[in-house]
């Protein structure tokens, strides 16, 4: 039987600091993406849409949202480590929605097979 790691609070502490890099495979070619988690403080700040908002307003909010925490990851690894910058927020507004999808995916932990 395998032994149980855990984290130390150390460790856990390290991930907000720490450039997170992966390479993915895209259409048969290799990108790769740098992220850091974010503290509290650097979430971005969301109010609640009104009950009475249409379930479509409310869902495009809350991929706004979803959007810009991505970004806010990706930014603060870029200031980070500027020779990994691959993706800014200028080229991430031109990319593929299939891509930001897997990338979105792979940067919050949600890895799925995304296939459309």
């Amino acid at each position: 039987m395998a032994e149980k790691e855990v984290w130390s609070m150390e460790d856990l502490l390290s991930l907000t600091d720490e450039v997170q890099t992966e390479e993915m495979e895209y259409k048969g070619k290799s990108i790769t993406v740098q992220w850091c988690e974010l503290v509290e403080s650097e979430e971005p700040k969301m109010a609640m849409p009104s009950e009475d908002a249409p379930e479509e307003d409310k869902n495009a909010y809350y991929a706004s949202i979803a959007n810009e925490k991505i970004m806010k990851m990706i930014a603060k690894a870029n200031e980070k480590k500027p020779d990994g910058v691959f993706i800014t927020e200028e080229v991430w507004s031109k990319l593929p929605t299939t891509l930001k999808y897997r990338i979105s995916a792979k940067v919050m932990g949600t890895e799925a097979e995304v296939n459309f």
